[in-house]
């Protein structure tokens, strides 16, 4: 999601903005995107939520590095906990993961933040109480295939391409599990309004029920340091290139006005102040 959205963006700033060349870079996802940040190799960043606030508090992930000055453009949309498995595996809950081969995402991402953070919240230990593998989403599509693993997380928006492939294979019955009961000890652990319940249609993945999940949104963040100017240009772009941007990737869609103040736990860039200020929808 973060690769083609962000290419999305990168697009309508070199064509909107002279003097301005922005390009995207494939990364292992929120945590390494924000230690580019950190070193000022990257400009902007896609990031989860909660991978962002440890980042500007200086821990878990960035404890070796310190404090990462970033500041919030948007809150762009939301990311679904999935927590994949197959129908005849026997897992109907987060603590049927123990003692199973589970993977927790790739190094470097999110999704193994929070994955982690799910299975504290279900009572399992993710360093003794799994057999944790560090696979992005297309290779833990290919592993639970090939039964070399049990169940994968993946952490992103709707729907996911590998995970589409995953549930439309001949032969292959897929199982999404709830995680939607961690959140009252999810919000106790890291922050009142970091994680929120949140389904995944039935429709999305062929799935039925509807599935109740773990959410957090995922922001566009940028450096202290970049140019009020800068920033408000490209928050500007956002909104007045929506549509451009839902044409490259349909995830744009859920940006909206009302809802790019929601959800971030990272201060807003001054450039991107205002920008809201002068749509009328910044309170102090």
């Amino acid at each position: 999601m973060f690769y083609p959205y962000g290419g999305g963006i990168a697009k309508v700033i070199s064509e909107s903005l002279p003097g301005v060349e922005a390009t995207a870079e494939v990364t292992a996802a929120s945590v390494d995107n924000l230690k580019f940040i950190k070193q000022g190799t990257s400009d902007l960043a896609f990031t989860m939520a909660d991978t962002a606030q440890d980042a500007l508090l200086g821990k878990e992930g960035f404890a070796g590095i310190g404090a990462v000055p970033i500041r919030t453009l948007a809150v762009l949309y939301s990311s679904y906990v999935h927590l994949v498995t197959l129908n005849d595996s026997g897992i109907t809950r987060v603590l049927d993961l123990k003692g199973r081969t589970i993977s927790t995402g790739a190094a470097g991402s999110g999704t193994t933040v929070l994955a982690h953070r799910i299975l504290q919240a279900a009572g399992l230990d993710p360093r003794k109480d799994i057999r944790a593998q560090s696979l992005g989403v297309a290779q833990s599509v290919d592993a639970l295939k090939d039964g070399k693993i049990d169940a994968f997380f993946w952490n992103a928006g709707l729907p996911t391409a590998s995970i589409l492939d995953l549930v439309n294979t001949r032969g292959i019955r897929a199982h999404f599990i709830p995680t939607d009961a961690l959140v009252p000890r999810l919000l106790e652990s890291f922050g009142a309004d970091l994680y929120y319940p949140a389904v995944i249609p039935q429709g999305t993945y062929n799935t039925n029920p509807d599935v109740s999940v773990v959410a957090v949104a995922n922001l566009l963040v940028v450096s202290e340091s970049m140019s009020e100017t800068l920033a408000y240009d490209i928050t500007r772009l956002l909104f007045e290139k929506q549509h451009e941007l839902a044409a490259i990737h349909p995830q744009a869609r859920d940006l909206a006005i009302e809802t790019a103040l929601k959800g971030s736990p990272i201060p807003f860039h001054p450039g991107a102040i205002r920008y809201y200020r002068e749509r009328r929808v910044w309170r102090d």
